[in-house]
């Protein structure tokens, strides 16, 4: 199996996060430990858990941390529409963010066919 860092699903999602982490620097301060913290932590929480379970012995396990990350990536296409209702961020900015994440999903449910 192809080295996890190299899977442009692992690229795709980790630029989305450096963006992320730059856009939310710009969130009203008394967000910072509330929806700045949940969307850099669900960003985040997909490339950790492709990570992880890349590391696992077993196929079975690869996968089941592959839907955990599917889960994040769930988590945050709420947050970033919170945030776009919020006025925290531009709808043109939102509408970016959801088609990257959107893809990242797609790409994600593509591995867990590709592990069998």
């Amino acid at each position: 199996m192809k080295c996890v860092e190299d899977l442009n699903v692992f690229k795709k999602s980790h630029n989305l996060t450096i963006d992320l982490y730059r856009a939310t620097s710009t969130f009203p301060k008394d967000e910072k430990f509330c929806l700045v913290s949940q969307i850099r932590r669900a960003s985040s929480s997909i490339n950790a858990n492709l990570m992880e379970g890349s590391h696992r012995r077993t196929n079975p396990d690869y996968k089941r941390f592959i839907g955990i990350a599917r889960g994040s990536v769930g988590e945050l296409k709420y947050h970033l529409l919170l945030s776009k209702d919020l006025g925290y961020i531009a709808k043109d900015e939102y509408l970016n963010f959801k088609f990257r994440i959107e893809t990242i999903s797609k790409m994600l449910t593509g591995l867990l066919k590709a592990i069998g």
